[in-house]
């Protein structure tokens, strides 16, 4: 299988694997409007198998997801053919609209229109609390 390199947008490597469309539904990318490749399960020196994202023309992704999402992740960006930055991410110490709390009384769950927020109460354990009632977040 030959997928070809792209000119302009980014590259997310190391995605663990067959979590690629988690990824991407956590990114809010949606694939039916977005030019993607997606390679999953490929060979990985480092983790055995991996799964690989290429966004052709696309640069408006909020990319503090992929260290709650996809720790391991590491992008690139790529500029005229030729990467031109190469990160990791970390834990965000918050999110917005990216998970949804699931207590049933909390204000985000019975109010319309309330954004959906999260702080990192602990980093080790990756835990993220709901900024509101303070219940413990589930990787949906």
């Amino acid at each position: 299988m030959e997928v070809t390199s792209i000119q302009d947008g980014i590259i997310i490597d190391h995605v663990p694997a067959g979590t690629a469309l988690m990824v991407l539904k956590y990114l809010h990318i949606n694939p039916a409007t977005t030019k993607l490749a997606l390679i999953m399960n490929a060979s990985s020196h480092r983790y055995g198998t991996k799964d690989i994202i290429k966004l052709e023309d696309v640069t408006d992704v909020d990319l503090d997801v992929l260290g709650f999402v996809a720790r391991q992740a590491t992008v690139d960006i790529v500029r005229g053919g030729r990467i031109v930055a190469k990160s990791s991410p970390n834990l965000p110490e918050h999110l917005v609209d990216v998970i949804t709390c699931g207590n049933p009384r909390c204000v985000t769950t019975t109010e319309r229109g309330i954004h959906q927020r999260f702080h990192l109460a602990h980093s080790q354990r990756q835990e993220y609390r709901c900024d509101y009632c303070d219940e413990e977040a589930k990787l949906q």
